[in-house]
């Protein structure tokens, strides 16, 4: 019996210790809130929302609906990326990572169209991602 708790408990600390990294991980500075292939800005564009009036107004978006608290408001930013009009499906537009420095938040953006070839939709879209950044630093976004 004692030979199966030793080995049982071991196990049980580095499992534990394994989630506590995990949690630290740069994906806790932002969330994606929401990816979309159709429905943004007719023009590319990034805009950073910051005063609580900006970011009220997205709770306005059925994607995202319930998904911004109060606190949410006062302790993070919000980053929206349109990717403009685009003559077929197949389009995406997100986060390629992000980085944060002493004095703030670096975004690489992530664009990506459909190879020739591919199989898409034939009507014009307007990709757009919405995403919450968990800091008030100033972004820089590329």
């Amino acid at each position: 019996m004692k030979k199966l708790i030793f080995p049982a408990l071991a196990a049980l600390m580095l499992y534990s210790c394994g989630a506590k990294q995990a949690a630290t991980n740069n994906n806790s500075l932002y969330e994606v809130l929401t990816e979309q292939p159709d429905g943004g800005g007719n023009i590319r564009f990034f805009e950073i929302l910051s005063k609580p009036e900006e970011i009220n107004m997205l709770k306005g978006d059925p994607h995202i609906k319930g998904k911004i608290k109060d606190e949410d408001v006062k302790n993070s930013n919000f980053l929206v990326m349109n990717m403009g009009e685009k003559s077929t499906g197949g389009y995406s537009i997100g986060v390629q990572s992000m980085e944060e420095t002493d004095d703030k938040i670096i975004i690489t953006v992530k664009e990506t169209e459909p190879k020739p070839g591919d199989m898409v939709t034939q009507n014009i879209t307007y990709p757009y991602c919405i995403v919450k950044i968990n800091s008030k630093k100033p972004i820089d976004v590329k």
